[in-house]
């Protein structure tokens, strides 16, 4: 089956699953032409310029394009309340949730996990607040647009957001980290996350954005994919007649009006059609899914980003596989991270350097360090290679803990990490495009276990 769809996929002209394939057959550089523009490209998303209390400010971010941060550039996040399979975890509106008490016991919110089971390591456990300190507000500030003040229970004020109380994470360290959390959807079963904030991307009405593995892809309101044609100019759509049957251009309202990167092109007296950065604006009437990147397969067709993510590591390359494409090493195996969230009322993540190793090494290797190591590899850096991005760095990890190494030990390992979080590859995958790591642990990979990182996923649908 995975040889069938990439016949299919070789006798395409151009596109980005064409490029692929390139790649996995060693004649292009890691990233290809898709990836390439995303570490050339200078482009930043433009945002609406909304109110924001004294001391907060809006910044730039590499994969979630402009977020709130405070003063000194933290990225300010929070923790909507989620149903999860048994009662729900997060913040509801105007109630503060997190603070600073170390919870000792599960709460039995992923049946059939029982409540009250001890949790691990208490003695070196971090309190929720340690971890998310929340943003106080002074007694004299003033509430402005969409931010508001809440009462916590130890009698301090905490800025929100539309209600939601917000915090800054102690994972992010420079002004443009989003260490903390992401935007991009879960699965159901998948901890109840913290969620960075930001003002509205600036696109008109029927518009949106939404953050993917290759950058912040532009659509339309109901989720799907937008689209540009090379044969177009900043003038005038060359798309029409029977092109227009299969590429459904993006008419604007009589009374649109053109700013900032959106301008118009006239289609024919009265009618206007969006164009973004100076390329005419088009849906696909063959996508199926929301979020597709199936459209850029046709030559001469792509989609749309507002910016691109950093470009992959290189020597990283894009791989075909049964359901879609996804990222690899060198020699075109799978790259795979970890996802981890307690079953903690507080929902603390477990899946960085910084945290308990307790899960990772009993779901990899049943507790023990070689046996992980030998399932799940770290992907190593070569040697005297540095990070690369704020998105892809390099760190040291000690291989006996799963720990950041210490300073000068000789064992230490330097591997590649995604969102300073260490990747992987599997032992059990040995061909170019094999993905039989992929949801392995718990609920499919997303309470505790490894994912692959996906570029373009034809099964679950759309950009990742």
């Amino acid at each position: 089956m995975r040889r069938a769809m990439t016949a299919r996929k070789l006798q395409m002209a151009g596109g980005v699953l064409t490029v692929a394939m390139l790649l996995a057959s060693g004649s292009s550089s890691a990233s290809g032409d898709m990836a390439a523009k995303a570490g050339s490209a200078g482009a930043r998303e433009i945002y609406v310029h909304v109110p924001t209390p004294e001391g907060i400010r809006v910044q730039s971010t590499e994969l979630e394009g402009p977020v709130f941060a405070t003063a000194d550039g933290h990225t300010l996040y929070v923790w909507p309340f989620k149903r999860m399979r048994v009662g729900y975890s997060g913040e509801q509106k105007g109630k503060p949730a997190c603070y600073d008490e170390v919870l000792k016991t599960t709460a039995g919110l992923m049946s059939p996990y029982p409540a009250g089971a001890e949790l691990p390591e208490l003695d070196t456990r971090p309190s929720c607040a340690k971890l998310w300190p929340p943003v106080l507000a002074k007694a004299d500030d003033k509430l402005v647009g969409k931010w508001t003040v809440v009462d916590r229970k130890d009698g301090t004020k905490q800025w929100a957001y539309d209600e939601q109380p917000v915090y800054t994470s102690i994972l992010d360290k420079q002004p443009g980290d989003v260490y903390g959390g992401f935007s991009r959807r879960s699965g159901g079963d998948s901890p109840a996350g913290r969620q960075p904030i930001g003002p509205p991307s600036k696109v008109p009405p029927g518009f949106d954005v939404k953050t993917t593995t290759l950058g912040r892809l532009l659509t339309t309101k109901k989720n799907y994919s937008v689209y540009s044609y090379d044969k177009d100019t900043p003038e005038k759509s060359n798309c029409v007649g029977e092109c227009a049957q299969v590429w459904t251009p993006l008419i604007a309202p009589e009374t649109a009006q053109p700013q900032g990167d959106w301008s118009l092109v006239v289609r024919s007296a009265g009618v206007k059609q969006w164009a973004y950065r100076k390329k005419p604006l088009y849906t696909y009437t063959l996508d199926q899914r929301p979020s597709s990147l199936e459209g850029s397969d046709v030559p001469g067709w792509h989609n749309v980003y507002t910016q691109f993510a950093p470009s992959f590591p290189k020597g990283f390359t894009l791989q075909d596989s049964i359901a879609g494409q996804v990222l690899a090493d060198a020699k075109g195996k799978t790259i795979y991270q970890y996802n981890c969230g307690d079953d903690s009322q507080d929902q603390l993540s477990c899946e960085t350097p910084d945290d308990t190793q307790v899960y990772r090494l009993a779901m990899c290797g049943a507790g023990d360090p070689v046996r992980c190591q030998k399932n799940w590899p770290y992907v190593l850096a070569d040697k005297g290679t540095t990070s690369i991005s704020r998105t892809w760095t390099v760190m040291s990890i000690d291989p006996k803990t799963g720990h950041r190494a210490t300073a000068g030990q000789t064992d230490a390992l330097s591997v590649w990490a995604y969102r300073d979080r260490p990747v992987y590859t599997y032992a059990e995958d040995k061909a170019p495009g094999d993905v039989y790591g992929d949801a392995t642990g718990e609920w499919r990979g997303g309470r505790n276990g490894l994912k692959a990182i996906w570029v373009r996923d034809d099964f679950f649908g759309g950009g990742q």
